[in-house]
């Protein structure tokens, strides 16, 4: 090992000794007095009823999907609109294809009913 890592090392473990010696500390001098009304759920200033874990619609994860394919989309757009003017009309023709692409894409969702809320 060099010597311009001894510092480092001696850094983390300083580090590391510090951690632990303050979880034992908190562990053993910390308050353990548990009360009812420290164990009972807190959600939203109410009593919690009916099942924790409900699972979200499908609808959520189709909504997530579909905004995280158009974001990639405008991460494609905009190298582009910066250089547009050197990629000359090969760039464009690609860029066009690529928005015909997604423009299918939309129009398919559309037309499955991804995008209606019932």
């Amino acid at each position: 090992m060099t010597a311009q890592y001894i510092p480092l090392v001696v850094l983390l473990g300083v580090a590391g000794v510090l951690v632990v010696t303050f979880f034992l500390l908190s562990s053993i001098l910390g308050k353990k007095n548990m009360t009812p009304t420290k164990a009972m759920p807190y959600e939203s200033g109410m009593e919690s009823h009916g099942a924790a874990g409900v699972r979200p619609s499908v609808k959520f994860y189709l909504t997530a999907i579909l905004f995280v394919v158009f974001d990639v989309e405008a991460v494609f757009l905009y190298p582009w609109a910066i250089e547009y003017r050197s990629l000359g009309w090969a760039g464009l023709v690609m860029m066009l294809g690529f928005l015909v692409v997604l423009a299918l894409g939309l129009l398919y969702v559309w037309k499955k009913g991804a995008l209606e809320w019932e």
